[in-house]
């Protein structure tokens, strides 16, 4: 007899069915949810330069890829918009006609099982690039920003949205868009809210994918401050309490600690976002030799699902699904 305690599962590890067996985190296509770009005006699709492999969609080719991404087995599609014109107040985010209100109804009528959950921020359609109304100094005013937010949601709502997702991190916000979802009769529509999302430095290539980059100064004062992990699970405990569904967690690999706590505290479906940074690291190291991209990614995946995420949100979905299959 050994005079070591040890483990048979290295043994059953060396048998690929054996080891399926004893495997404590899956990874599979259903996990995973598609962002995409949807550009108003724009004809056909153009690609972002710091995101390789990542285009920004008319709405013809947004129907096109979230069915492609369906057939792979990718069940949900995370839409932003860029709008023709953008103003203070952002108003362009609930146009009953803007690109996600457009490219809701398009998906839903060309598939109807496709999940669509639509981004809801107004960075993307302020000509200042924050996320909110604001003040004459130059600062957000979060209550001013959560009538326009519950406005937006009601827009995306009544285009066929199945998730409404806020991003914005205003104080406050999931209660504002719950009520006014709760009066329209809508009180069965979900939200997932980004309930813990850092003042990230990962989030640059994104910034050029929507065109929300802020004229001015930063986001730190509305977004979580990187070093703070009670806090972090703080704010996704008072989501949760303001009527969130879905809690989220951005980014991911930076923050697997907070998606474990975050998961352990509250218990709710948990989402993290694998984000543009993370993405476009992956595929600079690739492009360079230096990795093997498919087992990173996939390691990478399963490693935010091992931590406590339910759903993972990644430009990778249906690279990973195909490596999947």
């Amino acid at each position: 007899m050994s005079a070591f305690p040890r483990t048979r599962l290295r043994r059953l590890r060396r048998t690929g069915a054996l080891r399926d067996l004893v495997r404590e985190t899956t990874l599979a296509p259903s996990d995973l949810v598609l962002p995409m770009f949807v550009q108003e005006g724009l004809d056909g699709r153009t690609s972002i330069g710091s995101m390789p492999g990542v285009d920004r969609f008319s709405v013809a080719e947004a129907v096109a890829e979230a069915g492609a991404a369906a057939a792979l087995g990718v069940p949900a599609v995370l839409l932003f918009g860029i709008p023709r014109e953008k103003d203070p107040d952002g108003s362009g985010a609930w146009d009953d006609e803007g690109a996600v209100q457009l490219t809701t109804r398009a998906i839903k009528d060309a598939h109807p099982d496709v999940i669509v959950i639509t981004d809801l921020c107004l960075c993307e359609y302020t000509s200042h690039g924050h996320c909110g109304r604001l003040r004459d100094d130059g600062s957000v005013d979060n209550d001013e920003t959560l009538g326009l937010l519950a406005r937006t949601a009601l827009s995306q709502a009544r285009a066929g949205a199945d998730v409404i997702a806020p991003s914005d991190m205003m104080d406050g916000r999931v209660a504002a868009i719950r009520e006014a979802l709760d009066d329209e009769g809508l009180s069965d529509l979900p939200i997932m809210s980004y309930s813990t999302k850092f003042a990230s430095a990962f989030y640059g290539p994104f910034r050029e994918a929507a065109d929300s980059t802020p004229a001015f100064g930063d986001r730190r004062s509305y977004q979580m401050d990187p070093a703070n992990g009670a806090e972090a699970v703080r704010e996704s405990v008072l989501d949760a309490q303001e009527g969130a569904d879905i809690l989220m967690v951005k980014p991911a690999l930076p923050y697997l600690d907070v998606l474990w706590r975050v998961k352990e505290r509250t218990g709710l479906p948990l989402a993290a976002y694998h984000v543009s940074g993370e993405y476009a690291m992956i595929k600079a190291a690739a492009a360079a030799g230096y990795i093997d991209e498919r087992a990173i990614v996939l390691e990478t995946l399963t490693a935010i699902r091992r931590a406590g995420a339910d759903i993972v949100i990644t430009y990778y979905a249906k690279d990973a699904a195909k490596w999947l299959q």
